[in-house]
């Protein structure tokens, strides 16, 4: 498995040393320079002339101001900004396999740690684009993995802090988190909360106590770009449903969205604690697939879950929607996607779709108050049929 992952990392690497990638470096390149000059705090309140709005996390503010650091030894600011996704992969595909071999088969959680590894959309995305998706997801897996399968709230709750505090997007399963571990009963629910408590006051703190309001313009009500490019707006734009229609499910509306995929979090938490790896890459897959935004970089957020949910599930759409980033990257602009591309994005999202169709349906299908561990079949993600019972699933 380290072998696998370590020829993705190496991969990814290559890839970003020989290659310029898309915008995105560039404006990233422009955020480093101007945290060094106002700080990762005063950041926010500055108008940055040339440079789209900072919607960042407080985490990436620092992470920018070390990788800029380091280009001013005279490293590539364009190869450093794609390291931590990159890393992240190297470290998500470890995740992976340790995840599912608990759930599955020796074979099969090898078979998913690869795929995480090889996965097209994530080679992408990372060594060719960047950004912190990667970083953010691999927080919010390990969050779920250190709660339901380590049984260590605390670092849970460490991890849970530092996925939305690099990326606000995992935001939508900390409920999730916290209604397992709620399950678990109170002294695992003190402590998640107080290591996600602890983190989120050292990081978040000194933002919130600065500049508040323009942390809460930049941050917590960014909506994504207004592209037409997936799921349920690109429906919507093909079918013709009137503009209103579609600027609402841009603007305000998107936060309906972002409540079903949290309200279906909280649910299967609530029923199965246990699987709550799982829960998170439904979570995570629910939200891009409900998503009114539109970004290639985007498509890393089920990337890594779809394999949790189930091998050949992660392989149809790391396939897929990984053709679509290549090809998407490929074009004049990676927010500007051809009529083939387009068209593959939308056969995406419905094998995305189906993918969690069906990980639900195992989800739901395990035991409620079995731990988890080896089930009887290869593909399920149900305990062993000899296990013990436990009063709660997390302790």
């Amino acid at each position: 498995m380290l072998i696998a992952a370590a020829a993705g990392l190496l991969t990814r690497m290559v890839i970003a040393a020989n290659s310029p990638g898309p915008a995105d470096v560039r404006i990233f390149a422009g955020f480093a320079k101007a945290v060094t000059v106002y700080g990762p705090v005063r950041i926010y309140e500055h108008p940055l002339p040339g440079l789209p709005v900072y919607n960042h996390p407080p985490l990436a503010g620092w992470m920018l101001l070390g990788l800029n650091g380091l280009s001013e030894l005279g490293m590539s600011f364009a190869t450093l900004i794609r390291a931590p996704a990159s890393l992240a992969d190297f470290c998500c595909a470890i995740l992976v396999f340790e995840i599912v071999r608990r759930r599955s088969t020796q074979w099969t959680a090898l078979l998913c740690g690869v795929g995480v590894a090889v996965s097209p959309v994530l080679i992408a995305t990372s060594g060719y684009h960047g950004n912190t998706d990667a970083v953010a997801i691999v927080f919010a897996l390990a969050a779920a993995h250190l709660l339901a399968d380590r049984k260590s709230p605390l670092a849970a709750g460490v991890a849970a802090a530092l996925s939305i505090s690099v990326k606000f997007i995992p935001v939508v399963v900390i409920p999730a988190l916290f209604v397992a571990a709620l399950r678990g009963g109170r002294p695992a629910l003190v402590r998640f909360a107080a290591g996600f408590g602890a983190l989120f006051a050292l990081v978040w703190g000194p933002v919130l106590a600065t500049v508040p309001q323009h942390l809460e313009e930049n941050v917590l009500e960014y909506a994504g770009g207004s592209y037409r490019l997936w799921g349920l707006v690109r429906f919507a734009d093909v079918l013709g449903l009137p503009e209103s229609v579609i600027t609402f499910m841009q603007g305000g509306g998107h936060f309906l969205f972002v409540l079903v995929c949290v309200a279906a979090g909280v649910w299967l938490a609530w029923l199965r604690p246990a699987q709550l790896p799982g829960v998170v890459a439904v979570t995570l897959g629910l939200l891009l697939l409900l998503s009114t935004a539109s970004a290639l970089q985007y498509l890393t957020w089920a990337a890594a879950g779809t394999f949790v949910l189930g091998f050949w599930e992660g392989l149809a759409y790391s396939c897929v929607v990984g053709l679509t980033a290549v090809l998407g990257y490929s074009g004049r602009s990676a927010v500007r996607w051809s009529e083939p591309v387009l068209e593959l994005g939308a056969v995406g999202w419905i094998v995305l779709a189906a993918g969690l169709a069906t990980g639900v349906r195992r989800i739901l299908a395990s035991r409620p108050d079995a731990p988890p561990g080896p089930p009887a079949g290869p593909s399920r993600l149900a305990a062993p049929r000899t296990s013990q019972c436990s009063g709660s699933a997390v302790n």
